[in-house]
């Protein structure tokens, strides 16, 4: 009888043992803590911090470092179309001066395709190293979307196409070429008055991107005579090469029609004997 008892005994506190275990298996687990949300605002202000850090890398000669700086803000594909314009710009730059020019003509031709009306400052237009790839770009697709384009009904006169070829030769870099072509486009005879001051201003900044100021200036001068009120834009007007050279110009041309002005005026005032 005893034995029954310590067997029923037992077999009560294995039972106990048991619940307990099952009670502790069965106690739910710890809520792991969420993961971070990573939000587009986020991605949008990292992609404009290493925006950022990829110019200021850029202006303290860290190209290589400028170069995965840029490119990473872009694979964010969150920046604006002006920001994504400015990070290729930084890029051409960055391969350009690392001697790679045809990772700088991409990154220039990518700037463009981005905004079409993708310019650089008259500063760095002028640039030695990226000015040329720049300008050679900016031509080629000029001629591209020139090509894609239903030709005119009315084909351009000789001179109209002389000046046509002259600035693309400007605008690669060929400034003797384009000074020839343009010369001749005037001796052909422009019709529009705006042709003609276009076709001057540009003969008179390969002059003075050739360091030729005395010409280049007197090649300003002759503009007002055939349109008084000429002026640069205010881009043009900035550009290193001829700043001061025009300046003095335009003085010069105001100074003369002021001349010209009085002595006309006192000559219509003189009486006739």
């Amino acid at each position: 009888m005893r034995e029954t008892h310590r067997f029923r005994a037992t077999a009560a506190i294995a039972c106990v043992l048991l619940a307990a275990g099952c009670a502790e298996l069965q106690k739910p687990e710890a809520p792991k803590p969420a993961a971070p949300q990573i939000t587009e605002d986020m991605l949008r202000s990292r992609a404009q911090e290493q925006l950022a850090q990829g110019v200021r890398q850029y202006e303290a000669g860290e190209f290589d470092g400028a170069v995965k700086s840029l490119t990473a803000s872009l694979d964010h594909g969150l920046l604006s179309k002006a920001d994504q314009s400015r990070a290729r710009k930084f890029l051409a730059f960055s391969h350009c001066v690392s001697g790679r020019e045809q990772q700088c003509r991409d990154e220039f031709r990518k700037a463009f395709e981005i905004n079409p009306e993708f310019s650089l400052t008259p500063a760095e237009d002028g640039h030695p190293i990226w000015g040329p790839v720049y300008r050679s770009v900016r031509t080629q697709l000029i001629a591209e979307r020139e090509a894609s384009q239903p030709k005119p009904l009315i084909p351009r006169g000789k001179a109209e196409q002389l000046l046509a070829d002259g600035m693309v030769k400007y605008d690669a870099g060929e400034y003797p070429e384009a000074y020839k072509l343009l010369e001749s486009a005037l001796k052909e005879g422009l019709k529009d008055k705006s042709d003609q001051v276009k076709a001057m201003k540009t003969m008179a900044f390969t002059l003075c991107l050739r360091e030729r100021f005395r010409e280049c200036r007197n090649e300003f001068i002759k503009i007002y005579d055939v349109d008084p009120n000429f002026d640069l834009t205010p881009a043009e007007a900035g550009h290193p090469s001829w700043t001061r050279t025009f300046a003095a110009a335009k003085a010069q041309a105001h100074k003369n029609m002021a001349a010209k002005e009085k002595k006309e005026k006192g000559g219509a005032a003189t009486p006739k004997k």
